[in-house]
C-alpha cells in the first residue's frame, strides 16, 4: 500500500470479492438454525492464532505511513461520554474533516488525497449538530442507538429511537443487542429484534454490537454473529466500548472468519467494527493486518471496515510525525475535540 493509495474519497467503491467469487451487499435471509448450531471454536487455536498477528509480519517507514493513513480512512471519530457537548460535537467533526495537521500533510505529500475519518459517531442528541457540522464533507454520521449500552429499554422504545436518529440525519445506526438473547439461546428472539431495529433504519447502514465482553464465550460470540448477519446486519461490532472488557484480537478473529464462511455460504458480504480499548497506532496495524489476511484486500475500506476509536487518532497523528522529522513529539500537541 503506497502513500498515493490510501485515499477513500478519490476512488470508485472497490468490487467486493472473495475466493475470487464477487460478493453482494447483506440482505435478511431466513434465520438457519443449523448454521447455528454447527458453529464450533477451538479456543486455543484462535488464541495462538490471534497471538501472531503482531509479531508474524511488521510494516516500515512509508509503508507503515499508508497502513496508518488507511486506519484514519477507516475511522469512525467518536464522541459518546456523559458530559458530551455541542460544543465538543463541533470540534471533533472539525477534527474529522482535518484529521491531520497541516505540516503533516504537506511533508507526506498527501494534500490532494484530502484523508477523513470513516465517520463521526455521536448520541442522538447532537446527530443534527453533527450533520450540521460535517455538511459537504462526505463524512457520514453515525448515531448509538436502541438504548446503549444495555440495551434493556423497551422494544418499541428502540426502536423509535432509531427512527428519530435517522430522521434528524443519521446515515448509519450503532444498535445494541439483548446479550440475554444469546445466554439462552433465545435464536429466534435475536433474530426477530435485530430485523425489527434493520426495518426502522431503512436506508441507514446499520451496525450491530454484540457486546463480546459479555458473551463469556468464543462460541456464542460466532453464534450471535451469525445470526446477526441472517437478520440483515450492514456490520458486526464488538462492543460498546462500556464493557469490561472491549476489543480483543481472538473475539475479532472468530468475528472476521464468522464474516467469511457467511460470504462464502451466501454471496453476500457483512462489514467488520472493533471498538473499545484499541488505542495505538500499533494496534491498528494489528487489526488491518488481521482483516487484509483473513479477508483480503476489500475489507480495507471504509465501506466494510471501521475503528470504533478516538484516542488512536492522536497517537496515529505522533507517528505521522515521527516519519517525518525522526522525533516524537508531546502528546499535547495532538489533541482530539
Amino acid at each position: 500500500m503506497s502513500l498515493q493509495t490510501t485515499s477513500h474519497n478519490t476512488k470508485p467503491p472497490m468490487p467486493i470479492v472473495l475466493n475470487g467469487r464477487l460478493l453482494e451487499a447483506n440482505r435478511r435471509i431466513p434465520l438457519n438454525l443449523d448454521w447455528v448450531e454447527e458453529v464450533r471454536v477451538n479456543t486455543s487455536a484462535v488464541e495462538r492464532r490471534a497471538a501472531t498477528l503482531g509479531t508474524r509480519r511488521t510494516v516500515k517507514k512509508e509503508n507503515q505511513a499508508a497502513w496508518l493513513l488507511r486506519a484514519i480512512a477507516c475511522m469512525d471519530l467518536t464522541t459518546l461520554s456523559g458530559d458530551d457537548s455541542a460544543e465538543r460535537v463541533r470540534r471533533l467533526c472539525a477534527k474529522a474533516r482535518q484529521p491531520l495537521q497541516r505540516h503533516i500533510v504537506e511533508g507526506l505529500g498527501i494534500a490532494d488525497l484530502h484523508i477523513t475519518t470513516g465517520a463521526v459517531c455521536v448520541y442522538h442528541a447532537y446527530v443534527e449538530t453533527a450533520v450540521k457540522a460535517l455538511e459537504g464533507s462526505g463524512i457520514p454520521v453515525a448515531a448509538v442507538s436502541t438504548g446503549f449500552p444495555a440495551g434493556l429499554s423497551p422494544l418499541a422504545e428502540r426502536v423509535e429511537e432509531i427512527r428519530r436518529s435517522v430522521e434528524a440525519g443519521a446515515s448509519e445506526i450503532d444498535i445494541v443487542i439483548t446479550r440475554a438473547h444469546v445466554f439462552n439461546g433465545e435464536w429466534n428472539a435475536l433474530y426477530d429484534e435485530i430485523a425489527a431495529f434493520k426495518d426502522a433504519c431503512g436506508a441507514a447502514h446499520m451496525k450491530s454490537i454484540l457486546g463480546t465482553g459479555d458473551l463469556m464465550t468464543l462460541r456464542n460470540v460466532a453464534r450471535a454473529s451469525w445470526v446477526a448477519m441472517m437478520a440483515g446486519s450492514d456490520f458486526i461490532k464488538t462492543s460498546t466500548g462500556k464493557e469490561a472488557v472491549n476489543a480483543t484480537l481472538p473475539v475479532s478473529l472468530v468475528m472476521v472468519r464468522a464474516i467469511r464462511d457467511y460470504a462464502e455460504k451466501t454471496g453476500m458480504a457483512v462489514g467488520f467494527k472493533p471498538a473499545g480499548g484499541i488505542k495505538t497506532a500499533k494496534q491498528s496495524l494489528d487489526w488491518l493486518s488481521l482483516m487484509k489476511e483473513e479477508l483480503g484486500r476489500p475489507w480495507l475500506e471504509p465501506s466494510l471496515f471501521r475503528f470504533g476509536a478516538s484516542s488512536m487518532l492522536g497517537d496515529i497523528e505522533r507517528q505521522l510525525e515521527h516519519y517525518l522529522t525522526g522525533r516524537y513529539s508531546a502528546t499535547y500537541r495532538h489533541p482530539i475535540a
